[in-house]
């Protein structure tokens, strides 16, 4: 449940930003947020050698 956490607070805060009529920047958080994740699983696991 832990990990849903910050799932769930950027949900919450993207339809808050939606509902204040804030919707580029809910969009831009929304994106910001999409690209983190997508980067933190594609991004090459550096390991050092040893």
């Amino acid at each position: 449940m832990r990990g849903l956490l910050p799932w769930l607070g950027v949900l919450a805060l993207v339809m808050v930003l939606s509902a204040l009529r804030l919707r580029p920047l809910a969009t831009a958080v929304s994106l910001a947020w999409l690209a983190w994740c997508v980067w933190t699983w594609i991004r090459p696991t550096r390991r050092g050698p040893g």
